[in-house]
Parts: C-alpha cells; sequence; structure tokens
C-alpha cells in the first residue's frame, strides 16, 4: 500500500469507527458487531505505526478538552502576506507569462499555521494580522482532520485554511430556533469556533483543515516543485486543497472546470488561487509590501440582477433609527432569492437617486449580502417619512459628520424599549426561544407586537412572518412550539419577565416565596408588606409598588394571565443545608447548567456564591486537581473541594 493510500484508509477507518462509537455510546444502537469493531480498531492501529500518522480524531489517542481564559498570541516566524486580486481571466492567464501553475480553489475561512517538531503537533496559530496571530494548539487538536502526528520527524510548518463546511454550517443553523441567532455565513461561525477558549465548542463545530502550502522544514526537505509539495503533505495524512496544474493553454478551460463545480462544492470558497510551480523561481520573485510575488487570487465576477424597486421600508432599532431597507421584485442571486437589501442611511439613497418604480440592479456582496449596485432609472422619488412608521412620533433627520440618518423623536416609542421585551422572551423570564432583539424590532416594525400579551398571539400572523427575511415556515413553527411551552409557567418567572427594577431572578423567587407562590398575593402586596421580605429596602419597594398599582400595568398583567397557565404549587424549603455556603465552579454532568444545581441546593436552605471567601464551606469542582484560580482559593483556605456526585449524594440524603 503506498503511504497515500494508507493515509486515505486511516481518515476512513477513523470515520467508520468514530460514527460506530456515537452510535453505541450516545445513541443507544448498534452499526457493527465488537467483532468488526476490533478488527477495524487493529487495522487502523497497526497502519498508524507503520506510517507513523495519528489524526488528532483517531479512537486509538485522546487528545481531550481543554478550556482556557484566553487566547495567547503570538508571532509568525514569516509574514503572512495577502493576495493580489484579479476578476479578469486575461489578466490572470497573462500573469502566468509562460510559467506552468497550480489552480486551486481559495478556501473562505480561516487560515492557521501549524508546526510539527519530531513527528508532534507543537503549535497552532491563526494568521491574526499576519504579523501576530493567536494560539489555538488545542482547538486545533480538535479539528475533524488535523493530523496529531506525522511520520516526518523533522521540522514541519504547514499553512492552510480551518474552514466548516456549508452542509455542517446548515445543520447547526437548523437546530438554532432564533431566526436573527443563526449565523450569517461558514465563514463567520469557523473563525468563532477556530477561536474558543473552550476547545470542546470547536469540536462539536466540525472544522476541517486544508494544507495548501509548506513554509517551512529542515533543510533535508525540499522540493523543486509546488505540486511535489503538496504530494508530500499528503503522504503525511493532510488533506491538501484540490488543484489543477495549468500552463497558458489550459488555464481558461480550468476555470470553468471550478466555476461548473460551484453549485456542488459543500466547502466554502470566494475564488481560485493561481500559485507558480517552480519553487527556486517563485522565491527569487519576492514580494511587495504587501503581496507575494509567486500567487495571485482570482475572484467571481459578482452575480447581478435586475429588479424593479418597489417599496422603502424603515426598519426600526431600539436607539431611534429607523434605517431604510430596499424592497423589490425578487430575483436569484447565488443560488437563493432576494427581494430586500439594506440601503444603509439617506445619502446612499440620495446618491443613487431612489424612486419607487425604478428599475435597479443588485448583487450579493461577498456573495452574502444582497445590495444595490445601480439604479437605471434615477428618478429620485423616495419621501422621507415625517413620522415613526411604529409610534407615529416625529421623525427627525441627523446628519453626523456627513452620514444622514433618520431617527424617530419619541422617547415613548415601543422600538427604544424592545429591551423590555428581550428580557421577557429570555431563559430566566418566559423561555421564548426563537426571539432575538433583532427579531422582535422586525416584529414592532410591522405592528404584530405592541405589549407583552401580543407574543403570545403571533400564530395569528403566521402568512405575514414567514415571508419575512430570517423566518420561515420552520422557523416559524418552532417559535411557535417555544411559545406553547412558555405559556406553562410560575409566579416567579412571570414576576422577574415584567422588569421591574431591582427584581432580579433571585429577588423575583424570594418574594414568589413569600407569598407562598400566588400570584394575587404578589399583586396584593403593599411597602410594609415588601420591606419584612429579606434583601428588601425602601427603594426595590417603592420601584414593585409604583409598578404593581399602575392601571397600565394591571391591565397588561391582567390580559397577560388570560394566556398563562400559573403553577402555583408551593412547598416549604427544607433545612438541611442551612448556614452552608457553595460555590459551584467547572461543568456538571448531571444538570444541564449551574442554576439548577444552585435551585436544588437553596431548597434545602443552603447558599451558592459566585466566589470562593472565607464564609464559602464548599466549593464544587467535577475536577478537583485543576490548577483554576476557585481551586487554588480553596487549598489556601483549607475549603473542602467535592465533586458533584457528591453533593447529589448530600442532597439525597436530605430527601
Amino acid at each position: 500500500m503506498t503511504d497515500k493510500k494508507a493515509a486515505e484508509r486511516i481518515q476512513e477507518l477513523i470515520e467508520i469507527l468514530n460514527k460506530a462509537s456515537k452510535a453505541y455510546y450516545d445513541d443507544a444502537s448498534e452499526i457493527m458487531t465488537n467483532y468488526e469493531y476490533d478488527r477495524m480498531y487493529d487495522e487502523l492501529e497497526a497502519l498508524e505505526k507503520e506510517t507513523g500518522i495519528v489524526m488528532a480524531n483517531s479512537p486509538t489517542v485522546n487528545v481531550g478538552y481543554t478550556v482556557k481564559s484566553e487566547l495567547p498570541k503570538v508571532q509568525h516566524e514569516k509574514k503572512m502576506l495577502s493576495l493580489d486580486k484579479t476578476k479578469d481571466r486575461e489578466e490572470l492567464r497573462a500573469w502566468l507569462a509562460g510559467h506552468e501553475g497550480l489552480l486551486s480553489w481559495k478556501l473562505d475561512g480561516l487560515t492557521v499555521v501549524l508546526t510539527y517538531e519530531d513527528g508532534q503537533l507543537q503549535q497552532a496559530v491563526t494568521r491574526g494580522n499576519g504579523t501576530i496571530g493567536e494560539l489555538i494548539t488545542d482547538n486545533a487538536k480538535a479539528f475533524r482532520n488535523v493530523p496529531y502526528a506525522i511520520p516526518y520527524k523533522g521540522r514541519t510548518v504547514v499553512r492552510g485554511e480551518a474552514v466548516i463546511k456549508y452542509s455542517d454550517f446548515e445543520k447547526i443553523n437548523e437546530a438554532i430556533c432564533d431566526a436573527d441567532a443563526k449565523y450569517k455565513n461558514p465563514r463567520n461561525l469557523c473563525s468563532g469556533s477556530v477561536r474558543q477558549l473552550d476547545s470542546r465548542i470547536t469540536a462539536e463545530r466540525n472544522v476541517y483543515f486544508y494544507a495548501f502550502t509548506l513554509t517551512g522544514s529542515d533543510e533535508e526537505l525540499s522540493f523543486a516543485r509546488r505540486s511535489e509539495q503538496m504530494e508530500w503533505m499528503k503522504t503525511q495524512g493532510f488533506d491538501t486543497v484540490d488543484y489543477i496544474k495549468v500552463e497558458e493553454a489550459n488555464l481558461l478551460e480550468a476555470i470553468d472546470s471550478y466555476e461548473e463545480r460551484i453549485p456542488s462544492f459543500d466547502i466554502p470558497s470566494d475564488g481560485l488561487v493561481l500559485t507558480l510551480e517552480d519553487l527556486e523561481y517563485a522565491a527569487k520573485l519576492g514580494t511587495t509590501a504587501k503581496f507575494p510575488k509567486d500567487s495571485l487570487a482570482f475572484k467571481w465576477q459578482d452575480q447581478q440582477a435586475e429588479t424593479v424597486l418597489r417599496e422603502i421600508e424603515w426598519s426600526p432599532s431600539r436607539t431611534g433609527l429607523l434605517n431604510p431597507v430596499a424592497i423589490f421584485d425578487p430575483v436569484e442571486l447565488e443560488g437563493t432569492t432576494v427581494s430586500r437589501a439594506s440601503v444603509h442611511n439617506i445619502n446612499i439613497m440620495e446618491e443613487l437617486q431612489l424612486g419607487i418604480g425604478d428599475r435597479i440592479t443588485v448583487y450579493k456582496a461577498n456573495m452574502i449580502i444582497p445590495q444595490i449596485s445601480d439604479n437605471l432609472t434615477r428618478s429620485a422619488h423616495i419621501e422621507i417619512p415625517p413620522s415613526c412608521p411604529v409610534c407615529g412620533g416625529a421623525t427627525e433627520i441627523k446628519d453626523e459628520s456627513g452620514t444622514k440618518t433618520l431617527i424617530c423623536t419619541n422617547p415613548d416609542c415601543i422600538a427604544k424599549h424592545v429591551k423590555s421585551f428581550s428580557l421577557f422572551v429570555s431563559r430566566d423570564a418566559m423561555n421564548i426561544e426563537g426571539l432575538s432583539e433583532a427579531g422582535l424590532l422586525k416584529f414592532i416594525g410591522k405592528g404584530i407586537i405592541r405589549e407583552l400579551p401580543d407574543l403570545f398571539d403571533v400564530e395569528e400572523h403566521r402568512e405575514e412572518i414567514v415571508t419575512m427575511e430570517g423566518f420561515g415556515a420552520r422557523s416559524f413553527d418552532k417559535l411557535v412550539e417555544s411559545i406553547d411551552k412558555a405559556r406553562e409557567t410560575t409566579p416567579a418567572r412571570l414576576l422577574y419577565s415584567l422588569g421591574i427594577t431591582g427584581v432580579g431572578v433571585t429577588m423575583a423567587n424570594v418574594i414568589a416565596r413569600y407569598c407562598h407562590n400566588k400570584w394575587e398575593e404578589i399583586m396584593a402586596l403593599d411597602k410594609e408588606s415588601l420591606l419584612a421580605i429579606d434583601k428588601v429596602g425602601d427603594v426595590m419597594a417603592d420601584n414593585i409598588c409604583a409598578y404593581l398599582i399602575d392601571e397600565d400595568n394591571k391591565a397588561m398583567i391582567a390580559s397577560l394571565l388570560t394566556k398563562l397557565k400559573l403553577d402555583e404549587s408551593f412547598e416549604e424549603n427544607g433545612t438541611g443545608l442551612d448556614g452552608l455556603t457553595f460555590v459551584i465552579t467547572g461543568s456538571l454532568e448531571n444538570y444541564s447548567n449551574r442554576k439548577e444545581l444552585k435551585a436544588e441546593i437553596e431548597a434545602q436552605g443552603g447558599k451558592v456564591a459566585g466566589s470562593v471567601s472565607a464564609s464559602t464551606d464548599y466549593l464544587i469542582n467535577n475536577n478537583p486537581a485543576s490548577g483554576s484560580s476557585k481551586n487554588k482559593a480553596a487549598k489556601e483556605l483549607g475549603i473542602p473541594i467535592i465533586t458533584e456526585e457528591e453533593i447529589i449524594r448530600m442532597l439525597e440524603e436530605l430527601k
């Protein structure tokens, strides 16, 4: 078996074995027998020993995950320059000037530099600003296809692109209900995934690495041609960017072949790269201050479409800014249908001389964001609305440093109070998934919601919502499902969701327990009763009373109650943990989050603090041996460090 074939077989075995392990351990199902698994495992182990290639995601190694407080900065040995570019095919062919070259995809992700010493991955660094990048070694070990060990034992430095495939990007976005919380494009998602402080998150995002050049190695490792370099990297276990050898005669044909593959190509790409094949000649060319002279990027021409402008929609924001959005007849661009594009400000509207009914041309900037490129009619018939489309208040044009924008002057405009809606739908309040602040502003701008109870009636606006940008039938159905779940709630959640100044999650729970979880008792609280509650002072008592006696608020709450089902059941707190203070740190295995464990501790009379101090009785940490600051503080103060299993046993004994 050739080195290349062995490397391919290693990748194949890893994928099969990891899929089998996931099915067995995570999904409680079997896709192969133990005998077959062991046979493949033994074959993989033998191939790793034979070739020296060990991938970071191989079942034969356990690299593990790490959590960092920050990503250290590292200076690159060689400055990483960006590529000069062209959109002209003939210019690209002229640049080749009779030489051989390699034409490859220009992948759209995050450039990463991997350094190997003695065959082991020692360092991974992002491109950063080209001079200084961020150290992401632990995250790189969590990439799907990065070699953890390679057969070559000398020093090796490989540059490549970290990417998230379109298919994985779509799966990740499908799991996010909130249309406005979805990731905008694979590149942004990849950038955030590669630079995570928790490498477990990186692993979950399915990041791939594709090598495109060897930038440093021992003198004994040298190549005359770039294609030899690429093939050598494959023998070391790296996936490389796909490339074609080209000359002037076949360059245009090669470009066409790549263009034909764009619709089915699963890896994000924003063009092609042409590099010189002769490495000695390439080295003699040197660089400019900004670009290497041995490579040139080819960017695809933006696909444009002609359409008709039908409307300018003024989209509200919480700052009072009204953003102009062009609505036009739907057109196909880069494989999707678009019908709206941000105009950004009044200056751009005036420069384009926009008018309703004008014929305009539109394109997708970077093949992603719809923009207006030109106005063929230029009738300049757009009227600036004198009143806010949300509240009817007066509008005003502001000119700041030459940029003209439209704002609503009404301080009580509902859009300016979108934060109250955001709080209401948040996890600790009504827990309605699928509505970010941006999504709420869209609903406010369309008049779908005016006050909090309207959130429970969005199903009546299905036809309008499913046609809104960022929303579709599936997102809408998930939103409605989340709203229906939110109807069943508790008095404490409802109280917190109202956004009364000073009433946070903890205080809402304290007040609800004082009132035995009865909403009528909460509404009947006066200042004297409030001051009798632990930790309620004069200012908070006044805020609560003022809110609850306001007639508009009372009417709004009454309307809310017709749409909710309150769980007013009540159990007295236990006393088994009275007087004990706990601090929780690190990840949990039996609780979805720390708040769940905190609630159980408080239900037995215990307290949960945020930091370790002399008054702390126990620090809960599933990794007692870690060198975290809280562990160090606990050890210095002689505070016992217990695991999640130990606190669970303590709680079970009290039940």
